[in-house]
């Protein structure tokens, strides 16, 4: 799914906390990757097509330094990473040994990855970090990923951090981490999340002026006429 720069400029507006609250009210419940966070403080909110790598558990046969060489390798995969895509990894929660170090790090920032999210960690994370690829993750490994996983491919269905992610899917991350919009549901997040944006700054403000909580959050009749003709005497 191609999003465009309109649709990310208004997702970067919107916060994960407010997305996994529309979503919510669409039933919804299990769109927050558990376990992704920024490894760095001050990483800005980045919106991306997810494009998805996926391990398995390590197998001797399989997962070997020679496997790096191979068609079906993390090397190719990142040959195949388009243009400001949101890299989703699963790695099976392994906190034991890193997916990717600086080397891969810094040829997806050549290639102009938006960023990296997995349940996983990463190694030589000074050197990664040195490269300034955005990431979320559980933090850092020594071993490398074969110590742990064997890689088995690409732009398929991954789950991580417990969550299905299929490839295009859109991914939002900020400091709460990562979120999936499900393609099919971009629309109506587009629709509906910056006005709940709105509604809750007007509802700090309130909070800020002193009003109670009750009735207040969530609105009451009387609180959402408020809102409304608050919101009118704005656009008038």
């Amino acid at each position: 799914m191609t999003v465009t720069p309109a649709q990310i400029d208004v997702l970067s507006k919107i916060s994960t906390a407010t997305i996994t609250t529309v979503l919510l009210k669409k039933g919804l419940r299990n769109v927050w990757m558990r376990g992704t966070m920024p490894v760095r403080a001050g990483q800005k909110r980045l919106v991306g097509p997810a494009f998805t790598l996926r391990f398995v558990p390590a197998r001797e046969d399989l997962a070997t330094p020679a496997s790096w060489a191979s068609p079906i390798s993390t090397r190719a995969a990142i040959e195949a990473m388009p243009e400001g895509c949101i890299v989703v990894a699963d790695a099976l929660g392994t906190t034991d040994a890193g997916i990717f170090g600086d080397i891969l790090a810094a040829r997806m920032v050549k290639r102009g990855v938006a960023g990296l999210v997995t349940d996983g960690v990463m190694r030589d994370i000074a050197g990664v970090l040195g490269t300034g690829l955005p990431i979320w993750c559980r933090g850092a490994a020594a071993p490398p990923s074969v110590a742990g996983m064997t890689f088995v491919g690409w732009q398929e269905p991954i789950s991580c951090g417990g969550v299905a992610v299929f490839p295009d899917d859109i991914v939002v991350v900020d400091d709460d981490g990562a979120v999936l919009i499900p393609a099919a549901l971009l629309d109506h997040v587009l629709a509906e999340a910056p006005e709940q944006e709105r509604m809750e700054e007007w509802i700090m403000r309130e909070v800020e002026r002193g009003v109670p909580l009750p009735g207040l959050y969530p609105m009451n009749a009387e609180t959402k006429a408020r809102y409304e003709a608050s919101r009118k005497d704005v656009t008038s």
